[in-house]
């Protein structure tokens, strides 16, 4: 069985207050990030959710995926949205060598030059001497305030759009994934989510 929070623990929250959860405001914005593409089946269909909304999004790119799909990565770029690290390898930071996981971060940087140093360690797993060395290299890490739960095949539909609606406020941080695995879900959730945020007049931008 899977365990995870849907809404991040407050100690959790305590216990790293230097990585970004959500984004402190009193407008009604949120931030819809995507991790692990982009992928030719996914990431295409994202982008014309979101362009149907007028919304912006963060997307969080594997440096394998980038180096494999080129052109989807230059229109993440081109339709004005925000890129972010996740890594070359889609690494686990508690399973890897500090070393060899900040080599696989620069691997991915390489490739990403629009990317104004934000990271997303994958799995949200991060040793405390990986992320004392991305930060004083000027990253700001980003985790999140809301995870949908999309990548969960367990889980139905509407329990999925159920995690993000219930817990939205604002200056969320929400994780979605333009992943094969995980678009079951997202076909469901994410235009619903789309349609209730424009019908409670929030906003949604990209991490800058």
């Amino acid at each position: 069985m899977k365990f995870y929070w849907v809404k991040t623990n407050w100690l959790v929250r305590k216990l790293f207050p230097r990585f970004v959860w959500e984004i402190p405001t009193k407008e009604k914005v949120v931030y819809l990030t995507f991790d692990d593409g982009p992928t030719p089946e996914i990431t295409p269909w994202v982008l014309q959710q979101l362009a149907s909304c007028n919304a912006k999004a963060t997307f969080f790119c594997i440096g394998n995926n980038i180096a494999n799909n080129q052109d989807i990565y230059n229109k993440v770029v081109g339709l004005g949205h925000s890129i972010g690290n996740h890594t070359y390898n889609h690494l686990n930071g508690w399973k890897t060598h500090t070393r060899q996981y900040l080599e696989n971060v620069a691997k991915c940087e390489a490739l990403m030059p629009e990317n104004d140093k934000l990271l997303r360690p994958p799995y949200g797993k991060l040793k405390r001497r990986q992320a004392n060395a991305l930060l004083e290299m000027g990253y700001r890490i980003i985790m999140w305030d809301i995870l949908s739960a999309d990548f969960d095949t367990t889980i139905t539909k509407e329990k999925c759009l159920g995690n993000v609606l219930k817990n939205i406020r604002p200056g969320s941080v929400i994780i979605f994934h333009d992943s094969v695995k995980a678009f079951a879900n997202l076909e469901y959730v994410l235009p619903k989510t789309l349609q209730f945020l424009k019908g409670q007049g929030y906003r949604c931008d990209k991490i800058a």
